[in-house]
């Protein structure tokens, strides 16, 4: 039997790089997040073989005193905590005082630094190698003078030199260096202030100035991102979220696009991705994956970083208000009506982002203005229909023959209001096969989903008729008996007053069963045995209704989808020209229930490429 025995300082030091130093992209992380900490306003990185060979890191930062040089190679050594009530209050980026250590456990590390000029001592840099490197160097733990103008140096070479086990594990050189690459564009896209530069085997690959929040964003991001973007900033009491959230029209197949920071720290947390997918929930198709780069401000004390070795994961003390602002905040920025949004561009235009407003869209006219490009000789949409006629109200708005809004347009364009501008989607042109509308604006051609667009709009109104009160109860014949498990009964008495405000009345019929005597009148015809089930487990994790929301929201998609107009119906240029009005002035109006685009705009420039204008 063998008996318990400490272990050795360097077999404790390579344990604990195999929790931090996964890979180079690793190594690069920790480097980085110790120059900023330092107080650096440059910073130079540079690669070979991926990350393997070679790591430097060079910075302008506070630099490290000559006492301190072996400290920062101990385990457990930091000057960035020094009692529980700072670790309760992380501000830094680093703070166990181990990454040096855990590196040079698996790696040939040096130090070189020198403290700003003037202090004593410090007249020039000093040298430390934590492995010995041969004959005329300094002996490891030993200090060396050295040549640097200030700030520090430190070089990683030769990655995983005594654990050949371990550096079997890494991938391709490329993929190593895209690892590199991605972490030190996170670390810029959290501190613009802050100037960068990468080169990978000699060869310059990103140079990144100190900017804006806003510039930087573009630099790593694309322009491609800010133009489908909107920025956001919203505050509630200690929270802030800001940054920049793409619309579902640049959505992706993966999750290679989201960045989302807190306290500047990139994070991978679960709470935060719920929230944010959440707000998508109503206009992103299922298959695909939202697009954001955000940041999320709280105090220190509210976010617990310590409880993940690479710190990528966080845990908030009252992670449902967190949930609950974000959601908010986003689904807010991203159901911004589009004449809302085009106001918010024009004042934005610098940043070529969309900025957030919370103004209340202005009503369409009581008259859609029409162009005269022809007079329209369509069979207007017929009214009578039991399924849609209660849902047209915007068409019977029109109210004009469409040969009289024509002639109106030419009656008002000279008294068109100049400060509010032509509408963001302009005026119609005519139908193409029954299906799309199209429409001439400012920029070029727009080309409307008419199904889609209608459907959206119906699917808020109703969205809206129904928060306007609780849900109607309906009481059961004959209540529905469910087999539970003592977690689920222990759930359904805790927040049994949650139930009832949600319609629900439910009541212990056994030790493992649980009656439900009433449902709410909305969803009573569907399967609310699996609905209840689904909602008790909801209320265990996340914030009270998102299931009975969900289910609610799919019962009213369905009724928005078979009351829209059909395809293949024909519109009166009055009827197409109220449907792009009331686009203007919905929520969500860019997605149909489904996510699917509702309309695209082609661009004067795209047509005249298409043609070959200009060559």
């Amino acid at each position: 039997m063998r008996r318990i025995h400490p272990l050795s300082d360097i077999l404790i030091s390579q344990i604990a790089a195999g929790e931090v130093v996964e890979r180079p992209a690793s190594v690069l992380k920790e480097l980085v997040e110790n120059s900023l900490d330092a107080g650096a306003t440059r910073i130079d990185v540079q690669i070979e073989e991926g990350g393997v060979r070679l790591i430097r890191v060079t910075d302008d930062g506070g630099g490290i005193g000559k006492d301190d040089l072996p400290l920062a190679l101990a385990r457990h050594a930091t000057s960035k905590i020094g009692s529980l009530d700072d670790l309760e209050r992380v501000a830094s980026f680093g703070f166990r005082g181990e990454a040096l250590a855990s590196i040079a456990a698996v790696a040939r590390l040096s130090i070189t630094s020198r403290v700003a000029s003037g202090v004593a001592g410090e007249a020039h840099a000093w040298k430390i190698d934590a492995n010995q490197r041969g004959a005329g160097q300094a002996a490891a733990g030993q200090i060396a003078p050295a040549a640097l103008a200030t700030g520090t140096v430190i070089e990683v070479a030769d990655l995983y030199f005594n654990t050949p086990a371990r550096r079997k594990f890494l991938k391709s050189e490329a993929t190593e260096y895209g690892h590199c690459d991605e972490v030190l564009r996170r670390m810029a896209l959290a501190r613009p202030d802050v100037a960068f530069m990468l080169s990978h085997n000699k060869s310059a690959k990103l140079r990144l100035s100190a900017a804006d929040s806003a510039r930087r964003a573009r630099e790593i991001l694309g322009d491609e991102f800010f133009a489908h973007g909107r920025v956001l900033d919203v505050a509630a009491g200690p929270l802030r979220l800001s940054g920049f959230v793409a619309l579902p029209a640049y959505s992706k197949a993966s999750r290679d696009a989201q960045y989302f920071f807190v306290n500047g720290r990139f994070v991978r947390d679960k709470l935060l991705a719920h929230a944010a997918r959440a707000a998508y929930a109503d206009i992103l198709h299922g298959a695909r994956h939202p697009a954001w780069c955000l940041f999320l401000e709280l105090d220190p004390a509210g976010v617990d970083v310590n409880v993940h070795p690479a710190k990528t994961e966080v845990r908030f003390r009252d992670g449902r208000g967190v949930h609950q602002f974000v959601f908010h905040a986003l689904q807010r920025a991203l159901a911004a009506p589009l004449g809302a949004a085009q106001a918010a561009a024009t004042a934005t235009v610098a940043t070529m982002a969309t900025t957030v407003t919370t103004a209340t869209p202005t009503s369409p006219p009581a008259v859609p203005l029409a162009p005269t490009f022809f007079r329209a000789r369509q069979v207007p949409l017929g009214m009578r229909e039991p399924a849609t006629a209660a849902y047209f109200n915007f068409v019977r708005a029109a109210g004009t023959d469409a040969t009289n809004a024509a002639e109106a347009l030419n009656a008002m364009a000279g008294r068109a209001d100049a400060a509010a501008g032509p509408p963001p989607l302009g005026y119609a042109l005519g139908q193409l096969h029954g299906i799309y509308v199209l429409a001439q604006n400012e920029t070029g051609l727009v080309l409307v989903d008419m199904h889609a667009a209608h459907e959206r709009i119906l699917y808020e109104k109703l969205k809206n008729a129904v928060e306007a009160g609780p849900p109607a109860r309906q009481p059961l014949l004959i209540p529905v008996l469910l087999s539970a498990s003592h977690l689920e009964l222990a759930t359904a008495e805790e927040h049994h007053d949650t139930l009832a405000q949600l319609g629900f009345e439910t009541a212990p019929a056994g030790p493992q069963q649980l009656a439900l005597r009433s449902a709410p009148a909305l969803v009573a015809g569907g399967n609310i045995a699996d609905l209840l089930r689904a909602l008790l487990a909801d209320l265990r994790e996340q914030p009270a209704s998102h299931v009975l929301e969900a289910r609610r929201n799919e019962l009213l998609a369905t009724m928005a989808c078979h009351g829209a107009v059909r395809a293949h119906r024909s519109l009166s240029l009055p009827e197409m020209n109220a449907l792009l009005r009331e686009m203007e002035a919905t929520e969500r109006a860019d997605q149909c229930n489904h996510g699917r685009p509702t309309w695209v705009q082609l661009s004067i420039t795209e047509l005249d490429r298409l043609f070959m204008r200009g060559k």
